[in-house]
Order: C-alpha cells, then sequence, then structure tokens
C-alpha cells in the first residue's frame, strides 16, 4: 500500500493506492528475466519503475519486486475488512522504507498553500 500511514490513520481517504508486487524467482522461471537482471539493475534500482525487496525469511517471504507501473486502487472499507481477516502483514523496516519513499511518495505540509 503506498497511499500516506497520517491519511489512513486520520480517515482522509476512502481509496487506498497499492503497487503490484511481484516475485522475482517466478518471473525468473517464467522466463521473463534472468537471474543477472535481478542480481544486477533491479535490485540497484536502475530500472524504471520497479523497487527490489530482498527476502524475508522469517515471514516466509521470496525476493519481490514492486512495479510501481501497474497501480491498483481498493476501497478502504474494503481494505480493511481484508486486514481484520489476514494472518499475515508485513510491513517494511528502515532502510528499505525511505529509500521506498524516494522513488513513490509526496511531502506532507503542515498547512495547505494557497492557490490562485
Amino acid at each position: 500500500m503506498l497511499t500516506q500511514t497520517c491519511d489512513l490513520a486520520n480517515r482522509r481517504v476512502s481509496s487506498v493506492t497499492g503497487a503490484v508486487v511481484l516475485d522475482a524467482q517466478n518471473l525468473v522461471d517464467r522466463g521473463l528475466l534472468k537471474p543477472a537482471d535481478v542480481r544486477g539493475p533491479i535490485r540497484a534500482g536502475r530500472v524504471y519503475g520497479w523497487y527490489f525487496l530482498p527476502e524475508n525469511r522469517p515471514l516466509g517471504l521470496p525476493e519481490m519486486i514492486v512495479d510501481f507501473r501497474q497501480l491498483r486502487t481498493i476501497r478502504l472499507d474494503l481494505l480493511t475488512d481484508l486486514a481484520r481477516r489476514c494472518r499475515r502483514r508485513a510491513r517494511l523496516q528502515s532502510p528499505y522504507r525511505e529509500h521506498l519513499a524516494d522513488t513513490f511518495s509526496r511531502i506532507g505540509l503542515p498547512e495547505p498553500y494557497e492557490t490562485m
């Protein structure tokens, strides 16, 4: 989910933006990527619109690629219901969270600026 946490917590939005997350090994197995592409340019952040996530063995999550070229929108009430029924939830920790924010984020201002 890419919608700002403060917007979710303060119920300022009625829908949430998310990006498609792809299993890197699955893409290699299907012949869509070469292992060297994952180890090289994708992991280094040199592929436009893709963000690499390393595996997380304790959660059983493989190496993944966030595809910012495939965004989805889901109603907040539906997402909340799905989250209540879900057994596993993962969050990005530092430094990945900040690095991802550099790729896809907005800057929050203390007060809205005036428009013409």
